[in-house]
């Protein structure tokens, strides 16, 4: 089933609110309604056809049994980002983008080894029996710190289905990273954003907390939408009769 996206619910976000028309960028004129007070009005109709689009990608991926990897560095989106990210079980990332987390697996994925390392020797015992007090509060700190940092992507199991991004301008790295690899994006474009840099363009204000609030539900639903319809092939797979070989004789 598609996720229906209520244009009603995008206005009332604020989704129609661009950037000053000072602030613009020309690729996103196709998205751009009017112009009101010096600041760019985003047609909401081309919104919702692009989201629904995004969402039924998203819901397609999902069912695939791929990862989809979220992506919100900036302090509107990252409380939003991080609990979409706990109700979905997918990989996230709402601390600074650090270069290679998609084109240097091998550096990064050294990083979140030794992490878990590290936390499955603090859980066992192993440290505080190794080491003095001070010294296990020092393994604590770089376990702390670590998860800040790659926490978000400990269970990113190998290249994503795709990457959803709440700010191209403010991820660029995260998008050229994804162009590179050749993952799928889906993003939210504001009037000062190159939407031609993304697969699956949003039209929206990527600066109001309700607007990105909003959209980030409906990813929640498109993903729970695609992993129930993965779960419903495995149960069938499972279910199906087998075979019994013909004997003959």
């Amino acid at each position: 089933m598609a996720t229906d996206v209520d244009i009603k619910d995008l206005l009332a976000a604020g989704a129609h609110f661009g950037h000053k028309t000072s602030r613009w960028h020309p690729k996103m004129a196709q998205y751009i309604h009017s112009k009101r007070d010096g600041t760019h009005i985003i047609d909401l109709a081309k919104t919702v056809a692009n989201l629904e689009e995004a969402l039924s990608f998203i819901t397609q991926t999902a069912s695939e049994g791929k990862q989809i990897l979220l992506v919100g560095t900036k302090r509107q989106s990252q409380d939003i980002i991080k609990k979409l990210a706990e109700d979905t079980g997918m990989p996230f990332v709402t601390e600074r983008w650090l270069g290679g987390m998609l084109t240097n697996v091998n550096t990064i994925g050294g990083r979140v080894k030794h992490l878990k390392s590290l936390e499955e020797r603090m859980a066992t015992g192993e440290l505080a029996n190794k080491f003095n007090k001070l010294e296990v509060q020092r393994f604590q700190e770089e376990i702390d710190a670590m998860n800040t940092i790659y926490g978000g992507i400990k269970e990113l199991n190998s290249r994503p289905g795709a990457v959803f991004v709440v700010d191209v301008v403010n991820d660029i790295n995260a998008v050229r990273e994804a162009i590179k690899m050749k993952v799928p994006i889906v993003a939210i474009c504001d009037t000062n954003a190159d939407p031609s840099l993304v697969t699956y363009p949003i039209p929206a204000n990527d600066d109001a907390i309700k607007t990105i609030q909003l959209i980030a539900d409906y990813v929640k639903s498109a993903i729970e939408t695609g992993k129930a319809k993965a779960t419903k092939a495995v149960d069938k797979t499972e279910a199906a009769p087998t075979e019994k070989p013909v004997v003959l004789g």
